[in-house]
């Protein structure tokens, strides 16, 4: 794995996403004041930690699909902490030989990503701390292990809220898939309001107590990011209802918009 164990340096007195995305899927490994963000999220949406398990899901049908296509690289940005199910686990159930670069800018989820995020023999997983607003570090790393000459699926799951307004989020992911070649894929869920009866009090509560702002959007703007692109069927959807295994799965709660699209 990538980095260097060098000490780490934690603010355990603000929310961050990583830690309160652990603690809505039922992990551990989070604080105080990321279980007081997450709760109070809760208390806003109560559907909230459904819809984020819809996310994960997403993830992983959407993994399956690319890795039946013929695709054996992954960029994951936004990897947050290792939960069952992680994009090199699932592509490499499918497919051996996948090789995947996991990113975020958290150093809880580098030390959980060095001892957890391992390959198999066949193919090849590293991890970079860097951040999304970066996105030529990102890819000049990501080199290392990923051959940008042949297709990659880009994945921004649950991230690109990160990314405000007044830093330009669709010219960071113009720049990033501009980085990748003919028949790569773009893979983007992101969070809205259009789902949530209390139009922005989640994401306000969430605020107020994170180190990291973060923005809805609505389907418009979600389907924005993949101007340029060949958005795949069924579209611009709910996460629940991207390809659905079952009709449980289509029935979920949502609280994110998703798509994945093909570049020409």
């Amino acid at each position: 794995m990538a980095g260097d164990r060098a000490p780490l340096r934690i603010d355990t007195t603000k929310a961050h996403p990583a830690r309160v995305y652990d603690f809505w899927l039922g992990g551990k490994d989070n604080f105080a004041a990321d279980r007081e963000a997450a709760e109070l999220a809760l208390q806003a949406y109560p559907a909230l930690a459904q819809a984020i398990r819809s996310n994960r899901a997403f993830l992983g049908r959407a993994v399956r699909f690319l890795a039946g296509a013929g695709v054996r690289q992954f960029l994951d940005i936004g990897t947050g902490l290792p939960a069952a199910d992680n994009t090199h686990e699932v592509a490499q159930r499918e497919a051996p030989d996948s090789r995947i670069v996991y990113v975020d800018n958290d150093p809880i989820v580098l030390r959980h990503a060095q001892a957890l995020l391992t390959s198999t023999p066949q193919g090849a997983c590293d991890y970079i701390q860097a951040d999304l607003r970066d996105p030529e570090t990102i890819v000049a790393e990501a080199a290392r292990t990923l051959d940008f000459g042949r297709p990659v699926a880009l994945m921004l799951l649950a991230v690109l809220q990160f990314a405000l307004d007044d830093q330009d989020p669709y010219r960071l992911v113009s720049r990033l898939v501009a980085a990748l070649p003919s028949g790569s894929y773009l893979v983007i869920s992101h969070p809205t309001d259009d789902f949530n009866p209390n139009k922005g009090e989640s994401m306000r509560v969430y605020n107020e107590r994170s180190a990291e702002q973060a923005v809805v959007r609505d389907k418009a703007e979600t389907a924005r990011f993949f101007d340029g692109l060949d958005l795949l069927d069924p579209g611009v959807v709910p996460v629940a209802g991207w390809r659905p295994d079952s009709d449980a799965t289509a029935v979920m709660p949502s609280s994110m918009w998703c798509g994945v699209a093909r570049k020409p």
